[in-house]
């Protein structure tokens, strides 16, 4: 009977899922919980990478790069991690640990944490809480002292109409083809002549131009330099007087000095190196090259030649003049960096037996975009260059005759270095190449020249932070 019984049973199989059921219950409730707690930790982990994240680039904010007490960063850095690390489902807010590396003007930030997630199933695992750990590391370089030495193009070709609109007027106006021969001699680089009577003419080319409201190219970059070294409504310091420059140097805690050059046939010192508001008094002064007269730049009877633009050259004055530079930190024996912060037209023109494309052969005189060589030794000494590139555009008049027509000098000498595009060509490749890395700016003629020397100088002078882990 009772071995009957126990066949019977062996063979139902009529409670086997209960059975099944009951016996997985244990794995199953054990998974579901791991899985619950692991993932409440992995959230955790992400919002406590997020207080790293954030402490490590507080402590590498401007106002803490000049802060030589590391206790005081590492107070900063550990503020702002115990503010996002306060979570509920932590066992205790943790302590980060931070490591702060300065060398020279770089500073790096390493915020590292470790932290008990507490499990809400802890009979299922075994253990209270889950460990997770994690870390941030943020670095940055304080804006650095710097002397800033202005060169600023004032050959005749900076003569050129500020817009497509002034370089028509200024050839209609000044080209004897359309109004009377004797008026003045024709020159769509705005030529400041001298000696007029030479040539026959009886106005002097910018005179006219001046006298026709027509606004040059050197007067854009005139307001430049004054919004850089003068006048800046947009300083986002309440109560600084002065330009970007003065602005700057406020916001990073630095300090900057100014030297203003102006440059054609050779180095015109306006200003030796100052501070920026003694430097921005001479301002005014920069002006267009004069010339003796057409095809002339020395009063000589035997003058064939009206170069102007010696830009290697005026390198080389500069780069004579400058002391070697140093890292810019306030650390007793160091000395600022140096920089050059050239701004020209990219176009040389020049007496050189050397020249590979000489316009006259009989004088020597070249037209070619900047050599680059010079920028190559002042670079090599640990000077920045800095380059303002204010691009050609086509020299093309509309004459009293309707007819469109093209400045021929132009179109024979300089055009070919701008092609394909000023923006791309010869003289654009030679300019990038002469300026540090970053450092390069174009503006073609219209466009807002203050703005972009606004912009470019902001971004030699500023600091950079990031986190790079």
């Amino acid at each position: 009977m009772l071995r009957s019984a126990m066949l019977r049973f062996a063979r139902d199989r009529k409670a086997n899922v209960a059975i099944i059921f009951a016996l997985m219950m244990v794995p199953t409730i054990f998974l579901l919980g791991m899985a619950l707690d692991y993932t409440l930790a992995l959230r955790k982990r992400e919002q406590l990478n997020a207080a790293a994240d954030a402490a490590a680039i507080a402590a590498v904010r401007p106002a803490m790069l000049t802060q030589s007490d590391t206790t005081v960063v590492k107070a900063t850095a550990e503020a702002v991690f115990a503010a996002k690390a306060n979570l509920p489902g932590l066992s205790a807010v943790p302590t980060p640990t931070v490591t702060i590396v300065d060398s020279g003007l770089a500073r790096t930030i390493t915020v590292s944490y470790t932290a008990q997630s507490t499990n809400n199933f802890p009979g299922v695992l075994g253990k209270q809480t889950w460990q997770v750990a994690g870390s941030a590391t943020a670095r940055a370089s304080s804006a650095p002292n710097m002397n800033f030495y202005l060169l600023t193009d004032d050959s005749p070709s900076m003569g050129i109409g500020a817009t497509a609109g002034d370089i028509s007027n200024l050839i209609n106006k000044t080209a004897p083809a359309y109004q009377t021969a004797a008026a003045s001699q024709n020159c769509g680089f705005a030529c400041h002549q001298t000696n007029i009577a030479h040539d026959g003419g009886t106005k002097d080319n910018l005179a006219i131009a001046r006298a026709n409201n027509i606004t040059l190219r050197i007067d854009l970059v005139t307001n430049a330099v004054n919004q850089l070294l003068n006048t800046w409504s947009n300083c986002p310091q309440s109560g600084v007087s002065g330009g970007v420059m003065q602005c700057m140097s406020a916001l990073n805690n630095t300090t900057y000095k100014a030297a203003l050059y102006t440059f054609d046939l050779s180095l015109n010192e306006l200003a030796k190196l100052t501070t920026p508001t003694l430097a921005g008094a001479q301002v005014n002064n920069i002006s267009l090259m004069p010339v003796a007269y057409q095809n002339c730049v020395v009063p000589t009877t035997n003058c064939k030649t009206d170069n102007g633009t010696d830009i290697a050259g005026a390198l080389k004055s500069i780069n004579d003049i400058m002391p070697t530079p140093g890292l810019g930190t306030n650390a007793s024996g160091d000395t600022p960096q140096e920089v050059v912060f050239l701004i020209t037209d990219g176009v040389e023109d020049k007496i050189s037996a050397t020249c590979p494309n000489a316009t006259f052969a009989s004088n020597s005189r070249c037209q070619q975009p900047l050599d680059t060589t010079m920028c190559t030794t002042i670079k090599n000494r640990g000077i920045k260059i800095a380059v303002l590139y204010t691009e050609y555009l086509q020299l093309i008049a509309n004459p009293l005759t309707g007819i469109q027509k093209t400045d021929g000098w132009y179109m024979s000498w300089i055009d070919k270095y701008d092609q394909p595009s000023s923006l791309t060509g010869q003289i654009a490749q030679n300019l990038q190449s002469c300026a540090s890395p970053g450092f390069y700016k174009s503006v073609q003629n219209g466009q807002n020249i203050s703005d972009a020397l606004r912009d470019l100088f902001i971004k030699v002078a500023s600091s950079t932070a990031s986190l790079v882990q």
